[in-house]
């Protein structure tokens, strides 16, 4: 498992869920929510910068049978703005399907309220996508999912 922090972001076309991990790669915890919009890519390489992360897991939502609608071509629209700005290989999109609805059960599991959720559920798919991609890792020995293309 190669060592240093991550960081995970849930694309919506309102919010950004960011996530990050401890510096061993082992646990995933919600950071924040960013505004999606004017400064998203600065806000998100700026917490990139404050954590020192290793890479950025930009989560790429598909249907159940793998298909990619307009909310994957967004998230790999993202992903390509943040790799532009950044080294070969540092942002990677990885696969997320079902997270929002992993993170609303355990934020419900968790005695959080349905209207309470909106501030935190982006954070909490961020913090599910990002575990499953420190997992497999771990699991594989490789870097979860695919590279994105940016500087050269």
């Amino acid at each position: 498992m190669r060592q240093g922090v991550r960081l995970a972001v849930d694309v919506g076309s309102v919010r950004i869920g960011v996530a990050r991990s401890d510096p061993a790669g082992i646990l995933a915890t919600p950071l924040e929510t960013v505004r999606a919009g004017r400064g998203d890519v600065a806000r998100i390489l700026a917490l990139a910068a404050e954590y020192e992360a290793l890479e950025i897991i930009v989560g790429l939502p598909t249907n159940l049978s793998g298909r990619e609608g307009q909310a994957a071509a967004s998230a790999r629209a993202f992903a390509r703005r943040l790799a532009l700005k950044l080294p070969l290989g540092t942002v990677r999109l990885y696969d997320e399907r079902l997270t929002t609805v992993t993170a609303a059960s355990g934020l419900r599991a968790g005695g959080t309220k349905a209207k309470n959720q909106r501030g935190v559920i982006d954070q909490a798919a961020a913090a599910v996508l990002l575990q499953a991609a420190l997992d497999s890792e771990r699991l594989t020995g490789n870097p979860p999912g695919a590279p994105v293309k940016g500087k050269e």
